[in-house]
């Protein structure tokens, strides 16, 4: 279905799939709690449908995903361009019966990278992660799992802790880019088998490394309310930790709750959301600085900017506006940047301010070409420029346009 309407914005989505539901517009209306004319401006771009919360439940009133009415590109189709076909491969790793229990005996072959080794490699997945370079990660990603799990059944005692510490975090680095890519089976996979994997290694730090990314893919899910209650029931787990925190436990800390001010956020749960941003300010204080221990990127800069994505998701654009452009994120790793800047490009957008917006985008695509063209943000404010125009867009936008296949 997905392939149908990759071309369409998303207010035009919904009219796709509410026709071929044989729904009209006065039962949407109905079943979303809005007027028929809201609908009608919806399908027809005359009002933006710019909050997760909204779209979710549409979505839902529409019996569709979420991922349906972003059309998140797959996979597959994100890596077409560059002739590649990573996916099979990553998905032979996660799916790998011997992952699932070592009660049948099987043990895998080939002698164990050192640990040091292992370590170096996780730390080249995260990097490109971090800069935004998922063909890369996604390439190394499969035989670095097989090179974890050969670690984690050939080392023993401490050593078979730490292998079993990086073997969750090489499938948090998955999770994470599969869900930048809109696999969120895959990706939910991922975060599953780390958790497990954290749990083994008896780290609780490195276990609520993997909690945040759980809580990310029940939020790619459109599954706001489980993330948010996952969140807290996460931090309790690890607030014992606190009193004697190193500042990396302190940056998971602060970064789960961060995770947890954007569900809290498109659940639409205002007092949650600043409780929990609350929480993430003071770990970040307690830090001092921003900082990027297990590569969380977590600081006072992080939590500024998870105010501005907070405020778009709960419709407070105008406080977006205000604090966005003052933050400056030159400090941060290119995902972090280019994900503000399109939150940025969002809140002018929705204050008819197109030529700013259109910068902000242009600005992170310099920076991040893969991650501009694998989210939905910034496909959808593109989209919505050019089927807005009078006359022809703007040779900057449409060139834009058709980098990002949106047209």
């Amino acid at each position: 279905m997905r392939g149908m309407t990759t071309n369409l914005t998303i207010g035009e989505r919904v009219a796709w799939y509410r026709r071929r539901r044989g729904m009209s517009q006065e039962v949407l209306a109905g079943l979303v709690g809005r007027t028929v004319d809201w609908v009608s401006k919806a399908e027809n771009n005359r009002i933006e449908l710019d909050r997760l919360s909204v779209i979710k439940s549409v979505a839902d009133a529409l019996d569709v995903t979420l991922g349906d009415l972003l059309a998140e590109p797959t996979l597959l189709e994100w890596t077409a361009d560059s002739g590649t076909r990573t996916v099979p491969a990553l998905r032979s790793a996660l799916m790998n019966y011997r992952q699932l229990t070592p009660l049948l005996g099987v043990t895998t072959e080939g002698e164990p990278t050192s640990l040091d080794e292992l370590h170096s490699s996780v730390a080249e997945v995260w990097d490109a992660y971090q800069d935004s370079r998922y063909a890369f990660a996604t390439r190394r990603l499969p035989l670095l799992l097989a090179d974890a799990l050969i670690a984690a059944q050939a080392y023993e005692g401490r050593e078979r802790e730490r292998a079993h510490e990086l073997m969750a975090m090489t499938y948090q680095g998955a999770a994470m880019v599969l869900t930048k890519l809109g696999e969120t089976d895959l990706a939910w996979i991922a975060a599953d088998r780390g958790l497990a994997a954290a749990q083994q290694s008896g780290n609780a730090m490195v276990t609520g490394s993997l909690f945040r990314s759980v809580a990310h893919c029940l939020l790619s899910n459109g599954r706001f309310d489980a993330a948010t209650q996952l969140v807290g029931d996460a931090g309790e787990f690890l607030r014992p930790g606190l009193a004697d925190a190193s500042p990396a436990f302190l940056s998971i800390y602060g970064t789960l709750y961060l995770a947890g001010s954007m569900a809290a956020a498109r659940a639409e749960d205002r007092a949650t959301t600043q409780t929990f941003l609350a929480e993430a300010d003071q770990a970040a204080q307690r830090l001092g600085t921003d900082a990027n221990h297990v590569w969380t990127a977590f600081g006072p800069t992080n939590v500024a900017i998870h105010r501005v994505a907070t405020a778009a998701e709960l419709g407070d654009m105008q406080i977006a506006v205000d604090l966005g452009p003052e933050i400056d994120t030159s400090g941060l790793p290119t995902e972090r940047r280019t994900r503000h800047n399109l939150e940025v490009a969002r809140a002018l957008s929705a204050h008819n301010r197109m030529d700013d917006a259109l910068a902000k985008i242009l600005e992170a695509e310099s920076w991040a070409p893969e991650q501009v063209r694998s989210h939905y943000l910034a496909r959808e404010l593109v989209l919505t420029w050019v089927r807005n125009q009078r006359g022809r867009p703007s040779r900057s936008l449409a060139d834009l346009a058709n980098r990002l296949h949106v047209v």
